[in-house]
């Protein structure tokens, strides 16, 4: 719900994302603002808006190439006017760091690139999250031929390595990804399960967790799988007994067979709330075409030449992400939503999950998610008076603020626990 500084109350399925703060506002030689017209403005989100950024790496590069290298195909004029749709809506990028993909040649990682493209984002306001530290899909092939206790030499070495050299500009990761499958995948050979089936899975996130927080105790570390069953709740319970210090639990939701729905979505919830963690939802797809069959267990499995989005599919999207992300924002446990690709163009499988089409126009979905974060979850510019002592009273979705008072200006936040704070402004 849209709401202005002097409403009393969003809507109360959001009580929890409001607060209220009084702000003092003065000179810099610290006369008070009295009688004062001031302009409250909100510039950012607590909550993290999030959606991979992959397609973005290349604008980051120099010279910069022609399209992008993360499959989309799109030229570089497209990815600007993308670049554009993403920040209006998303805060939070996750950026790719698939050992294979990182440092296809042992000893050579893609360290400049990333640098560059995680400050693409951070520059403009974004925080950043690499994805993943430790899996066993995508990883560097040159790993298959080291025995095990090489791996596990070099694993280490890798987490130290990448979250130290990216310290200060990411200082989120998914530390470990997928570990309830990991020591029984059998898609392919590669040397982490073979690593996961010596260690046993709660070693396996030790490894992760404990490399990782050496490197940047600062960092907030998450355990992300896509597995919701039992399995993955009686891993964390192992995890926690164990004393690893988990800082986010990470819930996937490719909704390639259709939309959880509200019941299902609040039964995850409440099943993984309970550990007292943050929650953030870090996969989620909808899709806006035709939806995989439902005996297909591993989405991977689903490949077809041709995945088009329909005009019935995308107000099906629409409908659904609102839904979604309302259900999502009225769980206080959640604080992170990271949607798993702006664009159709170089999708994941090839599935129409993404919120522009190929051809770079958005869907009825971006309008929708827009709207909700842009519009009903965001305070519109509100004009007040300071009260004699150059006080107003701000109420509002927690987040980033700037006060106006005759052209000069400051900067503010609304947050759990800051009732009163000055500020001071300045041209």
């Amino acid at each position: 719900m849209r709401f202005a500084a002097s409403s009393p109350q969003p809507d109360p399925a959001f009580s929890h994302r409001v607060g209220s703060t009084r702000v003092r506002v003065t000179t810099p030689d610290g006369a008070p603002l009295a009688g004062t017209e001031v302009v409250v403005r909100q510039r950012s989100h607590a909550f993290g808006f999030g959606c991979i950024g992959f397609e973005f790496v290349p604008l980051a590069e120099e010279p910069a190439p022609p399209t992008t290298a993360e499959g989309s195909g799109l030229d570089r004029p497209a990815l600007e006017d993308l670049a554009e749709k993403w920040f209006d809506v998303f805060n939070l990028a996750t950026l790719p760091f698939y050992w294979g993909g990182f440092e296809p040649v042992r000893g050579h990682p893609r360290t400049a690139p990333l640098r560059a493209a995680a400050r693409f984002f951070t520059e403009r306001g974004a925080r950043v999250k690499g994805h993943p530290l430790v899996w066993h899909t995508l990883t560097a092939p040159w790993l298959r031929d080291l025995p095990v206790d090489e791996i596990e030499r070099v694993q280490r070495e890798r987490i130290r390595r990448d979250v130290g050299d990216f310290a200060g500009l990411i200082d989120m990761w998914d530390a470990i990804n997928e570990v309830v499958i990991m020591p029984v995948f059998d898609k392919e050979a590669n040397g982490i399960t073979r690593l996961a089936r010596e260690a046993g899975r709660i070693g396996m996130i030790r490894l992760a967790f404990e490399e990782a927080r050496a490197a940047n105790p600062d960092a907030t570390l998450i355990l992300n799988d896509f597995d919701m069953s039992s399995a993955y709740d009686c891993l964390l319970e192992g995890a926690l007994e164990a004393g690893i210090a988990i800082d986010v639990l990470g819930l996937q939701s490719h909704m390639h067979q259709g939309y959880w729905g509200e019941e299902k979505t609040m039964r995850v919830l409440e099943k993984f709330s309970r550990y007292g963690l943050p929650i953030h939802f870090t996969e989620s797809t909808l899709l806006s075409g035709d939806l995989m069959p439902p005996d297909i267990v591993d989405l991977n499995d689903h490949q077809v030449p041709h995945w088009p989005s329909t005009p019935e599919g995308e107000e099906r999207q629409a409908d659904e992400i609102v839904r979604h992300y309302r259900t999502l924002l009225a769980h206080p446990s959640v604080e992170a939503v990271t949607y798993w690709g702006i664009t159709d163009a170089g999708a994941w499988l090839g599935a129409p999950g993404g919120l522009v089409r190929a051809d770079g126009t958005p869907k009825p979905a971006y309008d929708a998610l827009r709207s909700l974060v842009r519009e009903q979850w965001w305070l519109a510019p509100t004009t007040m008076v300071t009260d004699d002592d150059g006080v107003v009273a701000v109420r509002g979705w927690y987040g980033g603020y700037e006060i106006t008072a005759g052209g000069r200006r400051a900067t503010f936040d609304v947050a759990r626990g800051a009732e009163f704070t000055t500020v001071v402004v300045q041209a």
